[in-house]
């Protein structure tokens, strides 16, 4: 089958599919010689196995591993992202009940003088680093722009950083 018809049977675009070869994770089987790309069921598999692991998260490099590791390699590369996973969702745990507390002082809602500078003192004295606050720009960003952009003139930041901050905030989401 052409790369089209891979695309097209796998659900995924054209672009990812020569983006993954690019990336050492795919090769077709063979070319024609119109120098077309063919691939036979044994990429089909290797294709639907990629898009498993990329589903739960696994980072490319690791899934390179997987696909020519031994069973116990795969379970420990496996292993290990469940953990991250579960130290993703308890970091989310926890901003999710500092976003309540906050929610539930009347302070935040009719300060007039809440600043940026306040907003991160808030933010890492509850324990956010400036990694989870990047990560909470994200996610903010991400599922609620008009609200984060509301948020952020809350905070009195100047026109210029609120655009340099939403930009990083929605590029990073793209990756």
């Amino acid at each position: 089958m052409t790369v089209s018809q891979l695309a097209k049977r796998s659900g995924l675009s054209r672009t990812a599919i020569l983006y993954y070869e690019r990336s050492a994770l795919l090769k077709p089987a063979l070319r024609t010689g119109s120098n077309y790309r063919t691939y036979s069921e044994v990429e089909v598999k290797r294709l639907e196995q990629i898009c498993l692991y990329r589903s739960v998260g696994v980072r490319l490099r690791d899934i390179r591993l997987m696909l020519s590791a031994p069973e116990t390699k795969v379970a420990s590369l496996l292993k290990r992202r469940l953990q991250e996973l579960q130290r993703e969702i308890a970091q989310l745990r926890g901003h999710q009940q500092l976003i309540l507390k906050l929610l539930r002082g009347k302070n935040l809602r009719r300060t007039k003088n809440m600043t940026k500078e306040k907003w991160v003192s808030i933010m890492k004295a509850a324990g956010f680093s400036e990694a989870d606050m990047h990560r909470w720009h994200r996610t903010f960003e991400h599922s609620s722009p008009e609200e984060h952009e509301k948020f952020l003139e809350y905070l009195h930041i100047p026109e210029a950083e609120i655009r340099s901050i939403r930009k990083w905030s929605a590029k990073a989401n793209e990756n």
